[in-house]
């Protein structure tokens, strides 16, 4: 009787054990992925912040592209208003098609390009695209961790009833396959 006693309370120390050992692996996975997309916002804002700027910059000297100037305005009160990383990223991909049709609209003003204050903004938010990429690619990396994590056995048992699921990837829309097009004559 001694003997099964203390076997059952062995048994419930180790799935006790278990059971906290996972909970804590899934709760710094879970982190991992949410402090990963805070590093892709951050990068978000330091585009945010460029834009405006960048945009300024080139009105003064282009009034008729307002519609492009419109659009990407549009597009970062998305950003703002979107309230799940999902919808961040949506928005954001609004933000970039934008961004490429302002581009597209500079490389036919050769006057634009030698402005030195569009050369450094521009050469600013290059960086950022850069950095922008490099903290997708470490998100969608923390969420493939993630959702190895929750997915493999026994754990997915412990996942399920603690109300862990799978994480969206960041993906780029269908549109950003296409080039923008820009039509100076409208």
């Amino acid at each position: 009787m001694k003997k099964v006693l203390i076997i059952l309370v062995v048994l419930v120390v180790l799935i006790a054990g278990y059971y906290w050992a996972t909970y804590n692996r899934l709760v710094n996975a879970n982190e991992a992925v949410t402090n990963q997309w805070a590093q892709v916002e951050t990068q978000y804002q330091r585009r945010f912040d460029l834009i405006p700027n960048l945009v300024e910059s080139v009105k003064g000297m282009m009034a008729q592209e307002q519609k492009v100037f419109g659009d990407l305005a549009d597009a970062r009160t998305r950003y703002s208003g979107a309230a799940t990383a999902d919808e961040k990223a949506v928005a954001a991909t609004e933000v970039e098609g934008a961004l490429s049709r302002l581009l597209v609209v500079m490389e036919n003003y050769p006057d634009l390009k030698s402005s030195e204050n569009v050369t450094t903004l521009m050469a600013q938010l290059e960086g950022t695209e850069n950095r922008i990429s490099v903290e997708r690619k470490r998100y969608n990396d923390q969420v493939q961790n993630f959702n190895v994590v929750i997915k493999r056995f026994p754990t997915n048992i412990v996942a399920g009833q603690l109300g862990y699921s799978q994480k969206s990837y960041f993906e780029a829309a269908d549109e950003a396959a296409t080039a923008p097009k820009v039509d100076l004559q409208n």
